[in-house]
């Protein structure tokens, strides 16, 4: 099964506030999504990065566009959603399930082009956003106003698939396909209902962590942030145990990838030739 990721933007930030003991040097973030193919589903989105409809959309609301303003992602044009599928001879309709690992701007802001797409994700998360009002919501940092109309007749919840249990330090989760091919591991911390993706068929078993945190080196080493990053943490106590999860399972041989951390892997796109 091929996976790539690709780049939808980058982000500035202080190192210190994401790695623990680090320089006040900024440090140039990736906004990762990712694209596999599979045998059954074919072409399969994990998120969709950034994109335009949450910076200069025009369905923003006066929180959105202030976030947008204060985080000033650089979008990156030549690894855009729509961009990255055309390099594979793909369009939006082509597209039959989104993986949408939580709600963030980061990675739901492109959902409303694919509108034949069912849409991969944490129903009782999903659930929790409807019960609150705007201003809860906010707080969660989630900008319903990225979501499509009819978000919730498309959307197709981890609660009812299949549950994996662990196998040593190889983590369990929700069977997404019923096939195990790819596995849904809950990682709680950094946003409502987030989880990651375990590939475990591939040579060396790949988990996509997604925003466990945003360096490895701080998952790595142990370094993670305290304050004030911390304060937009959904449940900063279960990050580090979400961690040490991570930790063993990079200990057993598999192979970690994060949404943010700028270092090149080899499931990112390759720039594409002129």
């Amino acid at each position: 099964m091929r996976i790539v990721f690709a780049n939808s933007a980058w982000v500035n930030a202080a190192e210190r506030l994401i790695l623990r003991g680090a320089p006040c040097q900024s440090v140039r973030l990736r906004v990762r999504y990712g694209l596999f193919f599979h045998p059954a589903a074919g072409p399969v989105l994990v998120d969709t990065g950034y994109t335009p409809e949450a910076l200069s959309g025009e369905r923003r609301g006066r929180m959105l566009r202030l976030y947008g303003a204060l985080l000033k992602p650089q979008l990156n044009a030549d690894e855009q959603v729509l961009s990255v599928l055309r390099r594979f001879g793909l369009s939006p309709d082509d597209i039959r399930a989104v993986i949408v690992t939580h709600f963030h701007a980061d990675h739901i802001s492109g959902l409303s082009l694919f509108r034949n797409a069912r849409f991969v994700a944490s129903d009782t998360a999903w659930a929790r956003v409807k019960a609150r009002t705007p201003r809860q919501n906010l707080r969660h940092g989630v900008f319903t106003e990225l979501f499509p109309a009819d978000f919730e007749s498309r959307l197709d919840g981890l609660s009812g698939k299949p549950r994996i249990e662990p196998r040593g330090d190889m983590p369990g989760g929700t069977d997404i396909f019923g096939n195990g091919s790819v596995i849904a591991v809950d990682l709680p911390g950094h946003a409502d209902g987030q989880f990651g993706l375990l590939f475990d068929r591939l040579e060396r078993p790949l988990l996509y962590a997604v925003d466990v945190q945003w360096l490895l080196a701080a998952l790595i080493e142990n370094r993670t942030p305290g304050f004030p990053a911390t304060l937009i943490a959904e449940d900063a106590a279960a990050i580090g145990v979400a961690s040490a999860m991570l930790r063993r399972f990079l200990a057993s041989g598999g192979e970690v990838m994060l949404c943010h951390d700028p270092a090149p892997t080899p499931y990112d796109l390759a720039p594409e030739v002129a």
